[in-house]
């Protein structure tokens, strides 16, 4: 048995993780992705790879902004733009002046900084949770019918995720104020197009990245193929506005939805886009929070330690995922051993 499972290897939960394991405590991450990374993510294809998630970072508060110096420290963030471009519903272009840090490599090298020393289970879904006579939880994997037994458990994943592994156990063990604020939690949904278009396509655009405001197709665009150290062709990611990604979510052929997608950034950007050489596309179900959880973590009043974290809880990005999982680190050491925790010093663990 081990101290600690958190389920979900997103940016919260490795967080929780590598606090939890530098305390001293014995922690096992279950992901059902085969990457790290949650929405931090990058996806290989076509002799390149594009991140089709969260495409660049923006410090703004206090961790992560000394997070991105560390990465920078380390070469693995570097500076993209300094300028990103508001398409306006007129077609006038208003900038937006602030440094956007990437990751050449892709946007999940990120999430691979904070897993070395961990023990990461991937590809491994878990399917039911349930307490133990022995006083602990007990976690059911999908593809072995393995068992994991932990005494505390951390649920770093969409909180609509969460409530359909938890809702089973019932108001008696969790309590019905913990599961109304669970199933309060909505989110946004996004689709993503990943498209490559020939060698030759020309002209590019002047920008990198490109904001829609009230856009009824697309939210953001981006010359992702401008991050990498020798592209070898244009490549372009494309999110849609939450609008269109809730019609087309459960569309069958989401290749005709990216399809659309690429069209109208034809016309209203560049006449090419809608003829890639190739195309990939995405659907995010869980996006973007649209009705958070007000507090960095939400905690079941359990005999057995069990926190709910992410980057909805008390925030939303990159940021509010980690201070999310700090959140729920601290939570989780409150109820078991007391150890001392890492906490602000956090960074000096990879220095």
């Amino acid at each position: 048995m081990t101290d600690v499972a958190v389920i979900g290897a997103g940016m919260a939960g490795l967080v929780c993780a590598q606090q939890l394991t530098q305390a001293g405590y014995s922690v096992i991450v279950v992901e059902k992705s085969r990457g790290l990374g949650g929405r931090v993510a990058t996806r290989r294809l076509y002799g390149t790879w594009a991140d089709h998630g969260t495409c660049y970072l923006k410090a703004k508060g206090e961790l992560l902004g000394n997070f991105v110096e560390l990465l920078r420290s380390r070469d693995i963030l570097e500076v993209w733009t300094d300028k990103v471009y508001e398409l306006q519903p007129n077609l006038e272009l208003n900038e937006n002046s602030a440094p956007r840090y990437v990751a050449p490599a892709g946007m999940s090298a990120i999430a691979k900084f904070l897993a070395p020393g961990l023990d990461i289970l991937l590809n491994q879904r878990v399917i039911a949770i349930n307490p133990t006579p022995e006083n602990s939880w007990r976690l059911t994997l999908e593809s072995s019918n393995e068992e994991l037994t932990a005494q505390a458990l951390v649920l770093a994943i969409p909180a609509p995720q969460a409530l359909m592994l938890l809702a089973p156990l019932g108001e008696s063990l969790l309590g019905k104020e913990f599961l109304d604020k669970l199933s309060s939690v909505k989110f946004y949904p996004c689709i993503s197009a990943i498209a490559g278009y020939h060698v030759t396509s020309q002209p590019l655009p002047h920008w990198k990245a490109l904001t829609f405001v009230d856009d009824a197709v697309l939210g953001w665009m981006g010359l992702d193929s401008s991050k990498r150290p020798h592209p070898q062709q244009p490549v372009f990611v494309l999110q849609s506005s939450a609008n269109f990604a809730q019609i087309h979510l459960e569309s069958a052929d989401l290749e005709l939805v990216g399809q659309e997608m690429l069209q109208h950034a034809a016309q209203i950007v560049l006449p090419w886009l809608e003829a890639p050489e190739w195309m990939q596309v995405h659907r995010w179900r869980y996006a973007f929070p649209s009705h958070p959880w007000q507090e960095a973590v939400l905690s079941a009043s359990t005999p057995l330690p069990l926190a709910c974290c992410g980057d909805w809880c008390g925030g939303n990005l990159v940021e509010g995922a980690m201070l999310s999982g700090l959140a729920a680190s601290a939570e989780i050491n409150n109820h078991l051993r007391q150890l001392l925790l890492p906490n602000m010093n956090f960074f000096k663990l990879f220095t």
